[in-house]
């Protein structure tokens, strides 16, 4: 077998899987809110977590929505997270009642930062790997931690070679 590349062990994920996963993620969150199983708010973090918040919002009628801005990533490589934006400071506060939703949770070293922020926030993913998956309260789908995942903003319609090569 051929050495591959990390991010050669893809997962490729299509507008209509994600749009099924994060409906997968919104039903699993209905009901656990801690106001009569509602939410406060939803939290986005941004860029991935934007198409995912805003379905999972659409789904359980969250109607304040806001963001938090994370930068982890310099192009591939992973750097030490640093805060750019956060949400508005009344309304999260603690995070108590507050939904914070990602695409995905990799190492963990993002919601880690925000979990500090607000240890009272109720964390969830669409997607988590083995070594973020202590920081999420709810995910649908987990995947190796070598397991680089193609999300749809990422991707154009091309040939790719079989895993195992020809």
């Amino acid at each position: 077998m051929t050495e591959r590349l990390p991010h050669e062990k893809g997962f490729h994920v299509s507008w209509d899987q994600l749009h099924r996963d994060a409906r997968a993620l919104a039903w699993r969150l209905d009901g656990i809110g801690p106001d009569d199983g509602d939410w406060r708010a939803v939290v986005a973090v941004t860029r991935g977590g934007l198409a995912p918040t805003m379905i999972v919002a659409r789904e359980l009628d969250i109607r304040t929505v806001d963001t938090i801005s994370i930068k982890s990533y310099n192009w591939q490589d992973q750097t030490e997270p640093q805060l750019i934006k956060a949400p508005q400071a009344e309304l999260v506060g603690d995070g108590t009642g507050i939904l914070i939703v990602d695409d995905l949770v990799d190492t963990g070293r993002t919601l880690q930062l925000i979990h500090d922020l607000y240890p009272k926030a109720h964390f969830a993913t669409v997607y988590a790997k083995p070594e973020g998956r202590p920081m999420v309260h709810s995910f649908i789908t987990e995947v190796s931690q070598d397991t680089w995942i193609f999300f749809p903003w990422d991707m154009a319609l091309q040939y790719v070679e079989p895993y195992r090569g020809r």
